[in-house]
């Protein structure tokens, strides 16, 4: 048999890799408490679940979707208007995806032609880069560094490098490295993308999880924005239904346009009780969304002051569901580090060199364990005697 090429570039993905060691140490009646994978453990709301529940016993529900109800859109457009103050036409401006993660696989395939350049964060979520790629792209790399608060200068990319450019992934607050970016940031973004003709897209995924009283808000509310690019937002973390894949692609009309024209050739349109629970999270009370945020400020703080107490110092992050976490000296890599952790503690996360080269020397710890677990891990690290102290 022949098989495409361009899968020649792909490796196993890192969280069906981090999956498989969990797996065989469970079998063998090993203790792991997994830190590796951002699958959020808290639910969504009672009214979340009973809108889906009670579509999903109409039998009439289980025809083909086809496209998204307009109920669905005009929820998705009033919610970025009451949170971000943000106007957006629900039937031109607005096109629901199955979790951002499909949304960002596929959009470079309805805007990008093979070999064009696309810029891509480094430190980044893999799949920022992985679409891209699926869509035959050459990728450069914009370095996230921590003595810019691992926000991209743009004024670092050569001129011919953004002349060439036809696209550029964009993600604040930023999986892994957690860290926010100011508006000025937003402001030259938008700058940017005008001068070199560069469609933006803008992961906001973590909008809601930022914490200490900060907030942020949509890259689209900056002026130009629309002009230039999109944003994808998920009900995954904010809402808790990450198993029920939903999400929007929001902004410019005609990358949307696209991207629906895509979608209409490769789908049959999210399950209409998804739809439905989504509409209900949008429309519906919003203190949970606050509950949710809580929640992950708690764990923030548990952890960051447990696993130093062990003899692990971090910076507690800003934001997101996660912390960026420095190698201990005395580490070849992340990845030697990730695997002796889990090793020795039983604890597993999620080595930086998995997000790029530029993630070397960190490892990246999702919140998604209670406090009472984050505490046993604790411990754990303090009886593997891997860390200072012990």
């Amino acid at each position: 048999m022949r098989f495409a090429k361009r899968m020649d570039s792909f490796g196993e993905g890192v969280f069906s890799a981090l999956a498989e060691i969990r797996r065989k140490k469970e079998a063998n009646g090993e203790r792991v408490i997994d830190f590796s994978i951002g699958a959020p453990n808290i639910p969504p709301a009672p009214h979340i679940r009973q809108a889906l529940c009670e579509a999903a016993a109409d039998e009439k529900n289980y025809v083909y979707a086809i496209s998204d109800r307009p109920e669905l859109l005009a929820a998705a457009a009033g919610w970025y208007d009451r949170r971000y103050g943000v106007k957006l036409d629900p039937q031109t401006e607005i096109c629901s995806v199955m979790g951002s993660q499909e949304g960002l696989a596929h959009i470079a395939l309805s805007v990008i032609d093979e070999g064009d350049l696309v810029l891509v964060p480094s430190p980044c979520y893999p799949v920022f880069g992985d679409g891209p790629r699926i869509a035959g792209a050459q990728i450069w790399h914009m370095e996230q560094k921590k003595e810019n608060g691992y926000v991209i200068r743009l004024d670092e990319i050569p001129e011919e490098i953004a002349k060439k450019a036809r696209l550029m992934v964009v993600s604040y607050p930023n999986n892994p490295t957690t860290a926010l970016a100011p508006d000025s940031f937003y402001e030259e973004l938008v700058a940017f993308a005008e001068k070199y003709d560069i469609i933006v897209i803008h992961d906001n995924a973590y909008s809601e999880l930022v914490f200490d009283g900060a907030s942020c808000g949509s890259f689209l509310k900056f002026p130009g924005a629309k002009e230039v690019g999109v944003e994808f937002n998920s009900l995954s973390k904010t809402y808790g239904m990450a198993g029920a894949r939903v999400g929007f692609c929001l902004g410019n009309e005609q990358v949307i346009a696209r991207l629906r024209l895509l979608k209409s050739n490769m789908d049959y349109g999210m399950f209409l009780p998804v739809q439905m629970a989504a509409e209900a999270a949008l429309n519906g009370d919003q203190s949970c969304v606050e509950t949710t945020r809580k929640a992950y400020e708690r764990r923030r703080d548990v952890l960051c002051g447990s696993f130093g107490e062990a003899g692990w110092q971090m910076e507690k992050p800003k934001a997101t569901m996660f912390v960026w976490a420095p190698v201990p000296e005395g580490y070849a890599d992340s990845r030697q580090f990730a695997m002796e952790l889990v090793e020795r503690a039983g604890v597993l996360v999620t080595p930086g060199s998995a997000f790029g080269e530029s993630g070397e020397g960190f490892v990246r710890i999702a919140l998604v364990q209670d406090e009472e677990t984050i505490l046993e891990a604790a411990e754990a690290l303090k009886r593997s005697g891997m860390f200072s102290g012990n």
